[in-house]
């Protein structure tokens, strides 16, 4: 089923992309479930971008006031960003989707990677570093960042890591918290969802998590 709202990721922060025929009531409902459920990754002055020309001043003013409350900067701006009517499917759904952004470096602290699709790091998330994916998350590397899979709310999203020494890891809308005594695995892992809680497994890589 098609998503009314969508966030996708760019460099310049995120773009917001809503169907124009929904009525705006309904867009802001949608738009602010979407926001509390990553209010812990989104940091304070990310910005959103939407296009000038597919909103008025009076919705522009109540996207600002509503970013606002969740620390976010609006950012109106003129490039065209298509409708989510004329987004293919695997762009609309986040389950389906086939983006995939690869980070060939290491993730410092306080650093922000944030996607739409699925993410894979080839290199480290040191401590302070968040990596924020609406897919998979893969760590070709040790985590010891705050990682979010499945934030827009797919269940069946997966996170993967050479060394899983996060802290915080958030599945949906599930958090698993690290133990006081994090020990180390040598092994690759996996955190899925399985029976309402997130559990981490040791994987080969080799195998499909």
């Amino acid at each position: 089923m098609s998503e009314d709202v969508v966030f996708k990721g760019s460099r310049s922060g995120l773009q917001l992309i809503f169907d124009e025929t929904v009525d705006f009531t309904s867009i802001l409902k949608q738009l602010k479930a979407k926001l509390e459920s990553a209010i812990d990754f989104f940091g304070k002055g990310t910005i959103v971008n939407v296009a000038i020309e597919k909103i008025t001043k009076e919705q522009e003013a109540e996207l600002s006031i509503l970013f606002q409350r969740y620390g976010l900067t609006l950012r109106a701006m003129d490039a065209s960003v298509p409708k989510v009517s004329e987004l293919k499917a695997e762009e609309v759904a986040i389950k389906a989707s086939k983006e995939i952004t690869i980070i060939e470096r290491t993730v410092r602290g306080g650093q922000e990677i944030i996607s739409n699709g699925s993410v894979v790091i080839l290199g480290n998330v040191n401590p302070g570093a968040k990596i924020i994916a609406g897919g998979n998350i893969d760590i070709k590397g040790t985590c010891r960042g705050l990682v979010h899979a499945g934030a827009f709310g797919d269940l069946t999203a997966t996170i993967t890591a050479d060394k899983m020494l996060a802290m915080q890891i958030r599945i949906a809308d599930l958090i698993a918290r690290a133990p006081d005594n994090l020990e180390t695995v040598d092994a690759t892992e996996c955190a899925r969802i399985k029976n309402g809680n997130i559990v981490i497994e040791m994987v080969n890589r080799q195998e499909v998590c």
